[in-house]
C-alpha cells in the first residue's frame, strides 16, 4: 500500500542522506515522489505495468549513482535517489501481493510486468495482500528510521502515511476497487509532501 511505499522510501532517504549529507535537504522529497510515482499507472494506463518500468528504473539508480561517486554532484545524487526510490518500489510489489480488486483472493500471478521477460512476474505473497496486516506491520516497522534520523516535518508525513494506512488497513477488504484506481489517495500524499517541503 502507499504508506508502505512512503516508509520505504524514507529509509533510502535515511541511507543516501547520512552517505551525502549535502543532498539532504531534498533527498526526502525526491525518493518520496520516486516512491510514489510509479503507482500513477492506477490513474492512467495499466496497474504494475505502465509505469512500473523495475528495469529502466534500477538501470537510470546505478548509472546515477556512478556519476553521483565519481563527481559527488548533488543533481546526480537526487537522480539516483529518485530512480532508486521507484525500482525498489516495483520491488516491493513483487514482494507482496498480486494486482487484483480483491488481492487476498490471490486468482492471479500479475505481480509486475516485465518487459525484459515479456510478462508478468508472480508475486512473492511475502506480505498477502496490499492493505492486508502483514503489510501494516511492516509499514510501521519500515517508519522507525526516518522516525529516528529526521527532524519533525519527516515525522509527521510518516505518522499522518501511518493514520491512513490504519485507516485502509481497516476498510480494506469492503472496498476492492481500491486496487483499481486511487486518485485521492495520492491526492493526500502530495499534500503530505508539499507540507514536507513547506517545512524545510
Amino acid at each position: 500500500m502507499a504508506p508502505t511505499h512512503v516508509a520505504l522510501s524514507i529509509v533510502l532517504a535515511v541511507v543516501v542522506a547520512f552517505v551525502a549529507p549535502a543532498a539532504a535537504p531534498l533527498v526526502v522529497a525526491v525518493a518520496l515522489v520516486g516512491g510514489l510515482a510509479p503507482d500513477l499507472d492506477m490513474v492512467v494506463g495499466v496497474h504494475r505495468r505502465t509505469l512500473h518500468q523495475l528495469e529502466g528504473f534500477t538501470i537510470g539508480a546505478v548509472a546515477a549513482g556512478l556519476v553521483a561517486l565519481t563527481t559527488r554532484d548533488v543533481t546526480a545524487v537526487l537522480a539516483a535517489t529518485g530512480f532508486g526510490s521507484a525500482a525498489l518500489h516495483c520491488f516491493a510489489d513483487l514482494a507482496g501481493g498480486s494486482s487484483e480488486p480483491q488481492p487476498w483472493e490471490a486468482t492471479t500471478d500479475r505481480g509486475v510486468y516485465l518487459r525484459s521477460g515479456g510478462g508478468w512476474v508472480a508475486p512473492r505473497r511475502w506480505a498477502a495482500y496490499d492493505g492486508s496486516p502483514g503489510d501494516l506491520a511492516l509499514a510501521a516497522l519500515l517508519s522507525i528510521p526516518g522516525f529516528l534520523a529526521f527532524g519533525d516535518g519527516v515525522r509527521f508525513v510518516l505518522v499522518a502515511s501511518l493514520a491512513v494506512g490504519v485507516g485502509y488497513a481497516t476498510v480494506r477488504k469492503r472496498v476492492p476497487q481500491l486496487s483499481g484506481r486511487t486518485p485521492a489517495m495520492y491526492a493526500a500524499l502530495v499534500a503530505f509532501v508539499s507540507l514536507l517541503v513547506r517545512r524545510r
